[in-house]
């Protein structure tokens, strides 16, 4: 009797899942990856079943890439905050130029410890090759793909269960040589979160004097 209950619910749970899956891939507002295609909306229902968040949240930030899945790191950024283990994440800058560097830390809220994560250095990007590949950001706004990398890096080490073990779209279009790269549509969907606070030498700067 047991396993009969367990085979029809999972009959209904597969039927759910197509339904859900037909919708979302007859909208015009999500990836046009996900577009008419049935199979690749039941895989982004199940990341989102897995991570407990919106479905449309989650196919917003998720980028295909030389057929790779990867999520944005905006959206990891916001998972870590939203999940209620961590004091919102902030970012220490320090240096400038060459001695550039950023890392991302944030307090447990279970036992109060500060969480480090590693430290991105402009040597470490450089290195790594992330900043002479062509359309990269590393050059015209390296403060936001600190900030970016950082973030990754946090989520990976401590909140590994919302990564997935996928990359960022900011590292795979770091790793690969990538052209004519349609820019993200900002997602709208994202969780009502605190900003994340960024710290220059313990003084924030004024955005207009960054840009100007």
């Amino acid at each position: 009797m047991s396993n009969e209950i367990t085979t029809t619910s999972e009959v209904s749970s597969f039927e759910m899942i197509q339904r859900q899956a037909k919708m979302l891939a007859a909208s015009t507002l999500i990836p046009k990856e996900f577009q008419g295609n049935l199979a690749n909306c039941a895989i982004g229902l199940e990341i989102a079943n897995r991570l407990q968040a919106s479905p449309f949240m989650v196919i917003q930030n998720i980028d295909i890439i030389h057929g790779r899945p990867s999520f944005r790191a905006q959206f990891l950024i916001a998972m870590v905050n939203a999940s209620g283990r961590f004091s919102p994440l902030r970012f220490k800058f320090e240096g400038k130029g060459e001695t550039r560097s950023c890392q991302a830390y944030a307090t447990s809220r279970e036992g109060g410890e500060v969480c480090e994560g590693p430290i991105v250095t402009w040597a470490m990007a450089k290195a790594e090759g992330w900043t002479n590949k062509t359309g990269s950001k590393w050059q015209t706004m390296p403060d936001l793909m600190f900030t970016y990398r950082a973030g990754a890096f946090f989520a990976r080490i401590y909140a590994p269960d919302i990564t997935l073990g996928m990359q960022t779209s900011e590292e795979m279009r770091d790793t690969h040589e990538i052209r004519n790269v349609t820019p993200a549509v900002p997602s709208f969907a994202l969780p009502k979160v605190e900003a994340p606070m960024i710290e220059e030498n313990e003084t924030i700067e004024a955005e207009g004097e960054r840009q100007a």
